[in-house]
């Protein structure tokens, strides 16, 4: 047994709780609070009866537990189509989005291509300045992208902050691999899709995120541009509320309309909290990497 080099035991320090540490987990107590009790308190309205949201009895867990906002909206008419009409807005307009954001980031993030910094300038001058609504509106019915799905699709595809986020993840990967692959005889379209998007998951599910929040809760848009057929489930649970409301005495009204806003709620939001922390554990690295790189 070697005694000139003993072996060192382990020492394990428990952590000692600190005011500050009491007040730091305090307040992401308080923060949780804010954040889940109108949730709850939505999810009990949507399930209580009218007479118990009358009477104010509703907190956060359902009173005289009762299915009635749901029955009317999942048997209201083209309540389904609408929902199918906002997975394909979301889901083709995150597509083209991510393809037309990859295709126009990767050249900016190469210094050496002429009229880069123009570009870039007039990338930056976008996140500033825009046309405003009416040029918008003027500009899509000319192109005749009105009462199509490309009203929706096409205006938003590319977003400067987005656009942004991916230059500077680009410029972080290693230039050794694209040289690599050029002296393999790999053109820059292999390049882009073969090495630099498979690399690019984490930044691509954050961006992709940020995409499908905004197509699935943009109804603006669909009002100016669409038929109601083509509605989104937003715009057309909203046009529903005010329909039932519109049919019902003035108590059952109130507290009928209580419930189906907070079902409306659940119902357009469930995708979305389902889908977040699918996406929570890309979201940080891909909005950190590259940013300590020039």
């Amino acid at each position: 047994m070697n005694t000139l080099y003993p072996k060192r035991r382990r020492k394990t320090r428990l952590h000692r709780f600190t005011a500050f540490d009491f007040v730091i987990y305090g307040i992401m107590l308080f923060s949780l609070a804010v954040c889940l009790i109108p949730f709850l308190n939505m999810f009990a309205l949507s399930f209580s009866s009218t007479r118990a949201i009358y009477n104010g009895q509703v907190g956060i867990w359902p009173v005289d537990f009762s299915i009635e906002a749901y029955d009317k909206i999942f048997h209201h008419p083209s309540f389904f189509r609408s929902y199918g009409n906002t997975l394909f807005y979301t889901s083709a307009g995150t597509f083209i989005s991510l393809f037309s954001s990859v295709i126009f980031a990767y050249p900016l993030s190469k210094f050496f291509l002429r009229g880069h910094a123009l570009v870039m300038k007039m990338v930056v001058f976008t996140m500033f300045f825009a046309g405003g609504l009416i040029p918008n509106y003027l500009l899509i019915t000319s192109l005749g992208m009105s009462n199509t799905p490309l009203a929706i699709l096409i205006p938003g595809a590319i977003s400067a902050y987005n656009l942004i986020i991916l230059i500077s993840f680009f410029k972080g990967l290693p230039s050794e691999l694209e040289d690599a692959a050029l002296i393999d005889g790999l053109g820059y379209y292999g390049i882009l899709f073969r090495i630099v998007v498979p690399l690019s998951g984490a930044v691509l599910a954050t961006i992709g995120l940020f995409c499908v929040v905004g197509f699935w809760n943009d109804w603006f848009s669909a009002m100016l541009y669409l038929k109601q057929e083509q509605y989104p489930v937003m715009l057309y649970l909203r046009s529903m509320i005010g329909g039932v409301a519109t049919d019902m005495e003035s108590t059952d009204r109130l507290s009928i309309g209580i419930a189906l806003k907070a079902a409306v709620i659940l119902v357009s939001s469930l995708p979305l909290i389902i889908l977040y922390p699918v996406l929570q554990r890309f979201f940080v690295s891909g909005l950190t990497i590259g940013s300590l790189k020039g």
